[in-house]
């Protein structure tokens, strides 16, 4: 298999933790502005942010389609060549969905460390018509594709469900 596991916690840093939590500042920034509660970036190589993005998709005038995930992911391929995206890590709030799993790879990001997993992200929402949530892992997306995506997640899952609390109904 081309896609690491939860176990694989030694690839973590401390820079890796600071981004992830920063990208949960980002959703609780978005849950703020009135939007859904979701914050990634991407970040180089080295650990410098190359975009931030927070969740635009809640009506009425949101475009569902404009997920943190996939709106940092096409902003830093506009930005970096796909070689130089091989080497960039997409930290997100909380695991990313099908579509932006997509996006991820079509972007060519080599890494994704995330923080709420979409199993625990489904017992804060519960059926809410705003957020139809696929149980479909992020790993079983890329692990079907013909490039590797490294991915590291869930972590630090009582942090990112903090922005969700009291917000889905």
């Amino acid at each position: 298999m081309n896609v690491r596991h939860p176990a694989v916690a030694a690839t973590l840093s401390e820079q890796d933790m600071a981004l992830l939590r920063q990208a949960i500042a980002l959703a609780e920034a978005s849950r703020e502005r009135g939007r859904h509660p979701f914050g990634a970036l991407v970040a180089d190589e080295h650990g410098n942010v190359i975009v931030t993005a927070g969740n635009n998709s809640m009506p009425p005038e949101g475009d569902p389609t404009q997920h943190a995930e996939l709106v940092a992911a096409a902003a830093a391929a506009k930005l970096l060549s796909p070689e130089a995206l091989a080497r960039c890590t997409l930290y997100t709030s909380a695991e990313p969905c099908c579509m932006c799993s997509g996006a991820i790879y079509w972007c060519n990001i080599g890494r994704v460390v995330y923080a709420l997993s979409e199993h625990k992200l489904l017992g804060l929402t519960g059926d809410h018509p705003e957020n139809p949530t696929f149980s479909l892992p992020c790993r079983e997306v890329f692990v079907r594709g013909q490039r590797p995506v490294e991915v590291i997640g869930p972590l630090i899952e009582d942090e990112a469900a903090g922005s969700h609390v009291g917000f889905w109904g």
